[in-house]
């Protein structure tokens, strides 16, 4: 099993390569991965994934694909050809283009002599509250939804989900042990809550059953980024030791 700061996921919600590099040189030894998300990948493109690699990042791909399957693959195989680890696509995309995905991703890494990148099924996310689940018609409560996402996406063939703290607890006691459950929206106690309404703290996340932890603004935010990431990695470790 990862140790306790390999289970912190480093969210590079940044604007440009620059700073992206600047943060991996920085918690290069701190955290296990680094998430490459929309406003990193449209800005900088497949170059920022590579330029992190050759410094010996771990990459999260966090685009959340959801589009028809066949596109879904294709997206999927080019990933895994960038060398991410893991790979986001949104449950609710369905079970064929979740399978599509899975089957794209072992076919990029193939290609690239690399471990397929594990396919993560994006159940609610995390800004969303209960009446916005309604009004975008999506049939809840909340965590009912999750649930019935994630069993879609375990199914399917997906490696791991990614769901809010909230719902880790009911979503480890429906599809086991095996998947990887990634969680953002962890708020330290001292942390802004910021637009994340279903935020839990790393404790909590990782007793309930987390993989990963996805962490940003809490470190980004920090007056000192490396100190505020080693309180994080030691609460982390005692709540793996009161299990």
């Amino acid at each position: 099993m990862p140790g306790p700061h390999e289970r912190i996921v480093f969210a590079l919600d940044v604007e440009n390569a620059s700073r992206a590099f600047a943060w991996a040189d920085l918690l290069a030894s701190e955290v296990g991965l680094f998430k490459v998300g929309l406003e990193l990948f449209i800005s900088e493109g497949p170059s920022v994934v590579h330029g992190l690699r050759q410094r010996g990042a771990r990459i999260f791909l966090d685009l959340k694909l959801h589009d028809i399957p066949n596109t879904a693959r294709q997206a999927a195989l080019a990933a895994a050809r960038l060398g991410a680890e893991l790979l986001t696509v949104h449950a609710s995309g369905g079970a064929a283009m979740i399978a599509a995905a899975v089957e794209g991703a072992a076919q990029g890494a193939r290609e690239v002599r690399l471990p397929a990148p594990s396919v993560l099924g994006v159940t609610v996310l995390t800004s969303l509250s209960e009446g916005e689940l309604d009004a975008v018609g999506l049939r809840g409560p909340c965590e009912d939804a999750v649930v019935r996402l994630g069993k879609l996406a375990v199914s399917a063939g997906a490696q791991g989900l990614v769901c809010s703290p909230r719902e880790v607890s009911a979503l480890r006691a429906e599809v086991g042990t095996a998947p990887l459950l990634v969680v953002p929206g962890i708020r330290p106690a001292s942390s802004e809550q910021n637009d994340q309404t279903r935020s839990e703290t790393p404790a909590r996340a990782i007793a309930d059953g987390a993989s990963l932890l996805v962490v940003g603004r809490p470190i980004r935010e920090a007056q000192d980024p490396v100190a505020r990431t080693r309180e994080i990695a030691a609460e982390i470790s005692r709540s793996l030791a009161g299990r």
